[in-house]
């Protein structure tokens, strides 16, 4: 099927326009830069090749994360199986050989915090606040209805706030207890 020159445009600016989003919220769904990577490039195909099922009714972006959330499944699946196969032996990545794109923004205690919600909690969230989709779109997306994505929204956000103050306090602690000891030295 010959790919004319106006969709082959359209889709080079879905990828600049999109591209960061997507990045955000696979890195948050992962929480890995090169894994990351490896999703945003994996959507990217996939929506390549399934271009004819594009309907121009929906918002690009929320169609863009459809397919980003399969990938993301998928890689799941496969690292499930991957580390099922390795066994006890531990698998090391490659070290990264540049500076992990947003790595001040996307890492650190909001990670840890995000980590600690259900999934269905974060997904929701991060398809509605990172991945900037209206909750209609986001309940559109995930099947779900509107009250529910409105409810997951605001309990992830409050379950964010208190990890997040937990994770203050504890830090705060540490940092009392270290003083504490130079004190006493």
């Amino acid at each position: 099927m010959p790919i004319s020159p106006a969709f082959s445009d359209q889709f080079e600016r879905w990828a600049s326009d999109h591209a960061t989003v997507l990045y955000r919220v696979a890195f948050r769904m992962l929480g890995d830069g090169h894994y990351a990577e490896d999703v945003l490039q994996d959507t990217f195909r996939s929506a390549w090749t399934s271009r004819h099922l594009y309907d121009d009714s929906r918002s690009e972006r929320a169609w863009l994360l459809a397919i980003l959330r399969r990938r993301v499944a998928d890689h799941w699946r496969k690292r499930s199986v991957r580390e099922q196969t390795i066994g006890d032996e531990v698998s090391q990545q490659a070290a990264p050989t540049g500076p992990i794109p947003f790595n001040d923004e996307l890492s650190g205690p909001m990670q840890r915090a995000l980590d600690r919600l259900p999934a269905e909690l974060r997904d929701t969230l991060l398809l509605v606040v990172v991945g900037e989709l209206t909750h209609q779109e986001a309940a559109q997306l995930q099947g779900i209805p509107l009250g529910t994505v409105l409810s997951r929204v605001s309990r992830a956000r409050t379950r964010l706030r208190e990890f997040l103050l937990e994770s203050t306090a504890a830090l705060r602690a540490s940092v009392a207890q270290v003083g504490n000891k130079k004190a006493a030295q």
